[in-house]
C-alpha cells in the first residue's frame, strides 16, 4: 500500500470509512511530515493541537454515524481566508498576528462538512505575485526542484498537496494564482467560476477577480472540495444560486477549441511537446475533436489586468494602516497620522505590494482614470465577449491549452525583473477577465523532470463538460511520478531566508 502521504482524499475518505484509519491517525501522520520537512516554506501557521483536537471530534461523528467525503480529511488553507481560531495575515507584516473574528464562508462550509483546517499556507503578500517570493515573510519552495519556485500566489498550498503534507488544499485565483502553482507543482488546481463560490472572508486584492478554488491531487478531489463550498452566500451579494455538480458521465467527442496564441511565440518548446502529446491523448482516448480557435485580444490581457486588478488593490488595501487590523506598535502616541501612514505601510508592505498599490492609485486619478481604468474596463468586456463568442462560432464545449509559457521559474529571476512575472500570467488571465471557469490538470513532466499543466476553461454554466474532460484525460494519461523524496530533501535543506 501506499503511504498515507501519497493517497488522494477519495481514497483516504475510504479508509476512514471503513474503519481502517482514524482521522487522528492520519493528522498524525501529516503533522510528522511537516515537522520532517519545515524548510519546504509551505506553513505561516500550524496549530498542531487545535489539529488533532478537531481531528479527533471528526472521529467521534463518524462513530456516532456521520458520513461524507471530506468528514476527518484535512485541507490546508491558504493564509487569505479569515479563520476565527486561527492568525490570518495575508501573507503580509502588516497583518501579523491579526486573528480575525469569525469564519470565511468557504471555511465555514468545509468545517460544516467535517473536514479539518490543517494550518494556513504561505503566500504572496496580499496574494500579488506568481512566484511567491512575495511572501512578508519567506519563500516557499518548489518540492520537485530546490532551485525553482512553486508560483503563485497559492504556492503554499500547491507545495502541500505535491509534497504529502495535504492531501488537500484552497487557494486563491485573481490572475492564475491557483492554476499557474498547479502546473507548476504538479497538482489539479481548479478556479470555479466568478459568483459560484463565495468571497466572503476572503481579504481581497481585486474583488471582480478574485475567486476561491481547491488544489488537490486529482480531478475527483477537486469536484467533491468544489462541490462542499458552491452555492448562494447572502454574505456575498456577487454569488449565485449555484447548485453543486454531479459526477460527471464520460462524454465523448467533445468539441475543444484551442487558441492558436496560447500556442505561439513564447511558448517553451517542452511545455508545447507536453500540450501536444495531451490534446493527441484527448483525440485518440475520448474522440475529442480539436479546432483551431482565434483569441486576438490575448496581446492586451496582461496591460488591461494590471490596471484592473492594481486600482481595486489600490482602493481594497487602503483599509490596512495598523490602526484597525494587526498589532498595533507601543509608540503609536508618537506619530501623527500622515507621518504614522507613510512609516507603517512603508516599512510593512512588500516592495511588489508598495508598486502595484502606486500603479492602481494612478491609474484611478483625475486626468488618468478615462485613459487608464476606464478604456482597461471597455477591453475587458472585449476579451470576455471574444471568448464567448468563439464558442459559440465554432460550437464549443470548452478551450484548451497550456497553463504558463514556462515549465519552471527559477528562484530571484522575477524578483530581478517583474515584468517577467507579470508575463508569465498571460495564458490564464483571460480566464478572470471573464469570469469563466479555468481548470489546470498535470499532463506530464518535462526531461528536466519539471510538471507541466494542461488548461481546460469553460463559461459559467458548462463546468459539468470541464470536469468530464479533466476526467478522462486524467484516466488517460494514467498516474504521474510523486515529487522525488531526494528533492523535497534537497529544498528543506536550501537556504531560502526562513528567518527574516
Amino acid at each position: 500500500m501506499k503511504p498515507l502521504h501519497h493517497l488522494n482524499a477519495a481514497e483516504l475518505s475510504g479508509l476512514l470509512a471503513d474503519r481502517k484509519l482514524s482521522s487522528v491517525e492520519l493528522c498524525t501522520h501529516l503533522l510528522a511530515r511537516c515537522d520532517q520537512y519545515p524548510g519546504l516554506g509551505v506553513f505561516l501557521h500550524l496549530d498542531r493541537a487545535q489539529i488533532l483536537r478537531d481531528a479527533a471530534a471528526a472521529d467521534q461523528a463518524r462513530a456516532t454515524g456521520a458520513t461524507g467525503p471530506l468528514l476527518g480529511i484535512p485541507v490546508a488553507m491558504k493564509d487569505i481566508f479569515t479563520t476565527k481560531d486561527q492568525p490570518t495575515t495575508a501573507g503580509s507584516k502588516i497583518l501579523q498576528g491579526f486573528r480575525p473574528p469569525f469564519d470565511a464562508t468557504a471555511v465555514q462550509k468545509l468545517r460544516d462538512a467535517g473536514a479539518i483546517i490543517f494550518g494556513k499556507t504561505n503566500m504572496d503578500e496580499f496574494a500579488m505575485g506568481s512566484t511567491n517570493e512575495n511572501s512578508g515573510y519567506f519563500p516557499c519552495a518548489n518540492p520537485w526542484s530546490p532551485d525553482h519556485v512553486p508560483g503563485g500566489s497559492s504556492g503554499g498550498s500547491a507545495c502541500a498537496v505535491a509534497a504529502g503534507l495535504a492531501p488537500l488544499a484552497l487557494g486563491t485565483d485573481t490572475g492564475g494564482s491557483i492554476r499557474q502553482p498547479g502546473s507548476l507543482c504538479g497538482v489539479v488546481g481548479f478556479k470555479p467560476a466568478y459568483g459560484t463560490v463565495s468571497r466572503y472572508g476572503l481579504i481581497a486584492f481585486a474583488s471582480s477577480l478574485d475567486q476561491a478554488g481547491p488544489m488537490t491531487r486529482t480531478v475527483g478531489d477537486a469536484l467533491a472540495l468544489y462541490n462542499a463550498m458552491v452555492g448562494r452566500d447572502p454574505k456575498d451579494s456577487t454569488t449565485l444560486d449555484t447548485a453543486p455538480l454531479a459526477p460527471p458521465a464520460p462524454r465523448k467527442g467533445l468539441r475543444l477549441g484551442v487558441p492558436k496564441e496560447w500556442l505561439g511565440e513564447g511558448l517553451e518548446p517542452a511545455v508545447r511537446d507536453i500540450i501536444q502529446r495531451s490534446l493527441d491523448l484527448l483525440v485518440r482516448q475520448t474522440g475529442a475533436q480539436l479546432v483551431e480557435i482565434s483569441l486576438p485580444s490575448v496581446k492586451y490581457c496582461v496591460s488591461v489586468y494590471y490596471i484592473i486588478a492594481t486600482a481595486e488593490a489600490s482602493s481594497n488595501l487602503a483599509r490596512f494602516d495598523l490602526l484597525r487590523y494587526g498589532k498595533r506598535p507601543a509608540e503609536v502616541g508618537s506619530y501623527n497620522l500622515k507621518d504614522w501612514y507613510e512609516e507603517m505601510r512603508g516599512q510593512l508592505f512588500g516592495d511588489e505590494v508598495r508598486r502595484r498599490i502606486m500603479i492602481g492609485t494612478h491609474v484611478l486619478s483625475s486626468g488618468y482614470y478615462d485613459a487608464y481604468y476606464l478604456k482597461a474596463q471597455k477591453v475587458r468586456r472585449l476579451i470576455a465577449d471574444e471568448l464567448h463568442h468563439a464558442m459559440a462560432q465554432h460550437n464549443l464545449d470548452l478551450v484548451v491549452g497550456p497553463v504558463s509559457p514556462n515549465a519552471g521559474i527559477r528562484f530571484g529571476e522575477c524578483l530581478a525583473d517583474p515584468l517577467k512575472m507579470y508575463l508569465n500570467d498571460i495564458l490564464t488571465i483571460s480566464v478572470n477577465l471573464a469570469g469563466a471557469a479555468g481548470m489546470s490538470v498535470p499532463a506530464g513532466l518535462t526531461p528536466e523532470g519539471l510538471p507541466v499543466g494542461l488548461q481546460f476553461v469553460a463559461p459559467r454554466g458548462k463546468e459539468d463538460a470541464l470536469f468530464s474532460a479533466a476526467l478522462q484525460f486524467e484516466e488517460a494519461r494514467g498516474p504521474l511520478p510523486e515529487p522525488p523524496e531526494a528533492a523535497i530533501a534537497a529544498c528543506n535543506a536550501k537556504e531560502r531566508g526562513l528567518a527574516r
